[in-house]
């Protein structure tokens, strides 16, 4: 399976609520005219880029990377990436490393210090990381607003 790495497009929304259906599936799914508006606002975003693994026209997965702008590290950016999927079916088959491959460049691009993100509390997504060249280096913290 031929895998590409590039930016989502809006054509690709139906596929992203489909994803993100599969990291959430608790959540209520949004209407078609609000992930229109919500995809605006990423799409309009500086420094924002939604990444997609398309594999023979269908997206495998993805992985939403912001650009944040710093004061330390010499002016020097920081790149979050939040929100990473694979699809069920595609899972175990490289997906994901391409994904974080692809943020690291993206990051390295924007002349980033550092790449950033949480992962889930569980033992396979801490090794699947570690094993993207990620570590475990900071205590994270979280406040949900309802």
């Amino acid at each position: 399976m031929k895998i590409t790495v590039r930016p989502a497009a809006e054509n690709d929304l139906p596929a992203l609520l489909d994803l993100y259906s599969e990291l959430n599936p608790d959540d209520a799914p949004l209407t078609p005219g609000t992930a229109r508006g919500v995809w605006e606002q990423i799409s309009r975003q500086r420094g924002r880029t939604v990444l997609v693994a398309d594999a023979a026209h269908t997206i495998a997965g993805t992985a939403d990377c912001l650009v944040m702008p710093n004061l330390t590290r010499g002016g020097r950016a920081i790149l979050f990436v939040e929100n990473v999927v694979v699809a069920g079916t595609a899972q175990r088959r490289g997906v994901g490393r391409l994904l974080m491959d692809a943020a690291v460049r993206l990051a390295e691009e924007s002349g980033c210090y550092k790449v950033q993100l949480l992962a889930a509390d569980d033992a396979y997504v801490h090794t699947f990381y570690e094993a993207c060249g990620f570590k475990a280096a900071a205590q994270g913290f979280r406040r949900y607003i309802s």
